[in-house]
């Protein structure tokens, strides 16, 4: 059978702003909204919880290292739209290097985490998750940091949340949003490997 998400048609889509979610009944539905979400980089918010979060000690990072574990808790929900082919093709996406995974671990074990797409100088956010209170948070704070180090422009959380706009998630329009892709497109920002030690 022909694979309905190949990694170019996934590419090319979130090159035009558009992004796949998997529904109940087994199909896949294209969105490109209107506003969109955004988390500009420069304007990250770090709320109060997350400082004494980030003081905490024995929080690991990791990149890249339990994608598939990232991936499957992030979907371990009553309902998700990360389907069975949606970690297929996302784990197809991850193999040919543009997929990542964002890992905070505690005490030998993966305690949270999230997981997105990087292309050009853009990170399109997908899910996150937590077993340990604040460790999706502490990921968020790392993805900001990585990509800002690494000369990435654009953080798309897709739509906003309430949780997202603690840290500064804002909405622009879909024109404002295709302008700003256009130009991290451009960019040749590539996302790093974290191992253990």
């Amino acid at each position: 059978m022909k694979d309905p998400l190949p990694p170019e048609l996934l590419l090319e889509a979130y090159g035009s702003g558009i992004f796949p979610m998997g529904m109940e009944d087994g199909t896949i539905r294209w969105f490109s909204p209107d506003p969109r979400g955004i988390l500009p980089l420069e304007q990250f918010h770090v709320p109060h919880g997350l400082k004494r979060a980030l003081k905490r000690p024995g929080w690991e990072l990791r990149t890249d290292t339990a994608f598939d574990e990232v991936v499957g808790a992030c979907a371990a929900r009553d309902e998700t739209w990360i389907t069975p082919l949606i970690r297929k093709a996302y784990r197809e996406l991850f193999e040919a290097g543009h997929a990542h995974s964002v890992e905070i671990w505690w005490e030998g074990r993966l305690a949270g985490g999230l997981y997105g797409v990087a292309l050009g100088g853009a990170f399109f956010g997908e899910s996150m998750f937590h077993r340990v209170t604040d460790a999706s948070k502490v990921a968020l704070w790392h993805l900001v940091r990585i990509l800002k180090e690494h000369g990435f422009i654009l953080l798309d959380t897709q739509w906003t949340t309430d949780h997202l706009e603690q840290f500064g998630a804002i909405e622009i329009s879909r024109e404002e949003y295709l302008s700003l892709l256009g130009k991290a497109l451009l960019r040749k920002s590539s996302f790093p490997a974290i191992k253990p030690l």
